[in-house]
Parts: C-alpha cells; structure tokens; sequence
C-alpha cells in the first residue's frame, strides 16, 4: 500500500516510473495543499529549493519557488545558464554535485533528452525534471490530471483531444504516459508531420485507447477535455519545417460553437495563434485555473519528496 513514506527522497523523472496508485496518491495530497496556500505553513522550513533552469520558463520555476516559499522553506538558483558555470565550460554532472551540497531538492529544466536522468544519478537528494529536452515534463502532466479532475470530478471515462505539436511538445509526452493509468479515450490531432513520437505510443500500447487524426472538427461535439499545445518553433531543425505547420490550428471562439457545453480547455502555455483570447471569457476556458493547480502538485511533491507528508 502507498503511503507518504515511498515518495521520500525520490526522484521524479518520468512519468512512465509511477503507477496509477501512485499518481492518484499525488493528486489526492496535492488537493490537501489548496488550503495550505493560502494560509501558508512551515512544513518546510529550513530546507532549500535549488531551480537549475537552462531553458527559459515563467510558470514552472515561479510556481516551484512559490510552491516552497509558501510551504516555509527557501529558494535558490538561476533561471539561465549564462549565469552559471556551464557558461564556463562545466558539465552537467559537475554542475549538480556542487548544488547538491546547498540544497535538499534540485528541480531542473534542460534543453537536451535525458538531462534529468543524468542530474538525478549525480545527486545524492531528490531531483524534479521539470523539462527535459522534447521527452519529459511531468510536473505538468500531474497539474493537469488535478486540472481535469477539479472541472470534471473524475478522469476514468472522459474522451480526451490532444491537439497540437506532438511530436516536440514534451508535456503531451508525459500526459500520455500518465493517462495510460486511466480508461479513457485519446485523440490526437497534429499535421502529420508533428505526429507524436513512436517511441512514446510504444511505451502506451496496449494501456490507453487511442485515435490519430488530422482535423478535430468532427470530434468536438463528443470531446470532455481538449488540451490545445503550441507549435515548439524553438525545437525545429529547420526552421522551412517550421513555417508550414505554424498555423495549423486555430482554437477560438467560433470554433467552440459546436462543442458540449461543458467542454474543457486546457493549454500548458504560452501561447501564440493556436488558442485565441476570445476564448478566455468562456466557461470552456482552464488553462489559468490550470496553473493554480501546478502550484497545489508542486507543493505536495516538494513536501513527499523531503519526507514532510
């Protein structure tokens, strides 16, 4: 039986490493963190947060930072490897040893596959992947299962549109190795040539009912969650590829005319053309809500990975 003691000093890489009961163990203390932050506590304290960010990000690192502020412990770090040693020529591994002396939890996000696995053999405390090239983002993959839970009151059941880039959007990776957990049906929408990686529906098959399709059009009268993803222009070897596929989805107001009323929209964020701010005075819209409850996830893991639960 699950309790708070097998989070403990664990890692958290992927999400292909953690079975239902376990995810839904994480969601169900990531629900007893909503009051604790507000009122705040010092669950944490004395304890320190390190946020290695190689790659750019406002919501992940501020929802961390926030997530251990409000828990009482502190922060450290940088949100950019020019300011670190690696400018100079240190390795990862390297990198990682030195903050493992100065904090009790390294979250780290980085531009190449596998980083995250490379960070958590070097350490000796827990680490957090909260991005890892185009593969992973976990964390995300957990808000937004606490996301669909909170608008829909269950996960099991529910048919699901994944729209979008998904061949370069890491946290459409996680979201299918976390829903894999659950009965429900996925639809994934791309241009063919984003269609979502091979090696992640070889790692799905057999536990999740899935559809590939190139118009969403049909599916939306029968869809509870549409979880709408950008076009990842940074991760395109060649930006002409780029250029044909940037438009390739516009989610807005008119298009929703044809969705159940009480259809779900969730985007990661940020956003570009694919999702319009028309949308954002819908009931449909929950892609702010969505960050909310990223802070609630981060809260509890930060907390079960140090032993405080």
């Amino acid at each position: 039986m699950i309790d708070a003691s097998s989070f403990k000093g664990r890692d958290i890489v992927s999400m292909s490493d953690f079975d239902r009961e376990e995810i839904d163990f994480i969601l169900d203390k990531a629900t007893e963190m909503e009051p604790l932050a507000e009122r705040g506590s010092d669950r944490l304290r004395g304890r320190i947060l390190a946020t290695l960010f190689f790659e750019p990000s406002t919501r992940t690192r501020l929802s961390f930072e926030s997530a251990m502020l409000r828990l009482g412990g502190g922060a450290i770090g940088f949100a950019e490897p020019q300011v670190s040693s690696v400018a100079k020529g240190e390795s990862l591994s390297d990198t990682i040893k030195t903050v493992d002396n100065y904090a009790d939890v390294i979250v780290i996000r980085h531009p190449e596959e596998g980083a995250a696995r490379i960070a958590a053999e070097a350490a000796s405390v827990p680490v957090i992947n909260a991005g890892s090239g185009s593969l992973e983002h976990p964390t995300q993959a957990l808000l937004d299962l606490h996301t669909i839970l909170a608008s829909k009151g269950r996960i099991d059941g529910l048919r699901i549109a994944v729209l979008g880039d998904l061949l370069y959007g890491r946290t459409v990776h996680s979201l299918m190795y976390a829903l894999a957990n659950y009965r429900v049906k996925v639809y994934l929408v791309s241009p063919r040539q984003l269609r979502i990686r091979r090696d992640v529906l070889k790692g799905v098959e057999g536990k999740i009912d899935y559809v590939e399709t190139e118009d969403p059009g049909p599916l939306l009268k029968d869809l509870d969650v549409l979880y709408v993803t950008r076009i990842q222009k940074e991760r395109f070897p060649d930006p002409a590829d780029y250029e044909r596929v940037k438009g390739a989805y516009t989610i807005d107001k008119a298009f929703l005319k044809g969705a159940d009323k009480d259809l779900v929209v969730m985007h990661p964020l940020p956003r570009m053309t694919e999702l319009s701010t028309d949308v954002d005075d819908t009931p449909h819209a929950w892609y702010f809500k969505q960050m909310r409850h990223g802070l609630y996830v981060r809260m509890a893991l930060l907390a079960l990975v140090l032993g405080r639960l």
